[in-house]
């Protein structure tokens, strides 16, 4: 027996390519508002679906690509604006390059815009179009007759998204505490963020989003792990296998079932991953919005609640402090 992979599908080794597939259309007349042709990827083949397009926008999708647009090009032409519209210096600094929030001293007003007022005014433009894009999605899964699962993990996302550049601003009584945009700035807030209320991962809804963060990426990798493993029995026909189980369902059971005493199954390891992966952003929020509203300090909280330990004074500290009075 030879230890070399037998069978591995991680890439498609064969893309056959015909007519573009466009879509089934619905009353709604959905064709009218979507893109009339489609191309191919042979890269894009490797991993899925090799077919680009066509692509549905719609009305809040037009409404989010344009204020997305403008929320990109503020940004860039603040950025460009440091380096004296130099693009050689913006190109090479663009790493460390930022657009700052408001100073403190302007609270929740809205401040000259060089001194925050762009800043403020992108922001309004990313909140439309994040919403936006979250609309569309929830009404065009309304369209084709969907569950609205989609919409509402994304809106977990936003939820964080809020929580940082809204809801904590505005209980903290600035807006001085939304995050700057930037790739290192970014960054490097989240660090003084973590070092001014006493280390962060002292918080115990980040701990949860970190338990779930991980959980959701096991979880995702061992689930594609396993169709991959059995497509050759057809369990990349997952909706097949749910309402009568073929070879492949069963083999995958018995696999986990072997490997850790359980298994989901194939519709119920799609529930697990979902859960895990919307409250990865749901618990991380929380602690977020906790963090200098009701703790200021996550270290000294852990220490009371018993989360963390309460380092004793080494032996001999004591004589050492008062030169042995």
């Amino acid at each position: 027996m030879s230890w070399w992979p037998e069978y591995q599908n991680i890439f498609t080794q064969v893309q056959v390519q015909g007519a573009p597939e466009m879509g089934m259309d619905n009353e709604n007349e959905m064709h009218r508002e979507r893109t009339k042709s489609a191309s191919f990827s042979t890269l894009a083949g490797w991993l899925g679906n090799a077919q680009l397009g066509p692509v549905y926008l719609g009305f809040f999708g037009v409404v989010s690509l344009a204020t997305g647009t403008l929320w990109l090009n503020i940004i860039g032409f603040n950025m460009l604006s440091q380096v004296g519209w130099s693009i050689p210096e913006f190109i090479r600094q663009l790493f460390w390059l930022a657009l700052e929030p408001p100073s403190p001293e302007y609270g929740l007003t809205m401040p000259p815009l060089n001194d925050g007022g762009w800043y403020m005014i992108a922001s309004f433009l990313l909140l439309i179009s994040v919403m936006s894009w979250w609309a569309r999605s929830y009404f065009l899964a309304q369209q084709h007759k969907m569950g609205k699962h989609v919409a509402w993990a994304f809106l977990a996302a936003i939820w964080l998204f809020l929580v940082l550049g809204f809801f904590r601003p505005i209980l903290m009584g600035s807006w001085s505490e939304m995050v700057p945009y930037g790739i290192f700035p970014h960054l490097d807030w989240t660090t003084a963020f973590s070092i001014r209320y006493g280390n962060l991962y002292y918080n115990p809804f980040h701990a949860l989003s970190i338990v779930f963060l991980y959980g959701s990426v096991l979880l995702f990798a061992m689930h594609g792990a396993t169709i991959l493993a059995v497509t050759r029995y057809g369990g990349d026909r997952e909706l097949e296998q749910i309402y009568d189980r073929g070879t492949a369902t069963e083999r995958a059971a018995l696999f986990w079932r072997w490997t850790m005493g359980f298994n989901a199954t194939m519709e119920g390891i799609h529930r697990w991953a979902w859960w895990f992966a919307v409250l990865t952003p749901i618990t991380g929020g929380i602690g977020i919005l906790l963090t200098g509203t009701v703790v200021d300090n996550w270290f000294i909280w852990a220490q009371e609640h018993y989360f963390a330990p309460t380092y004793l004074e080494p032996y001999g500290y004591e004589e050492y402090v008062t030169g042995g009075e």
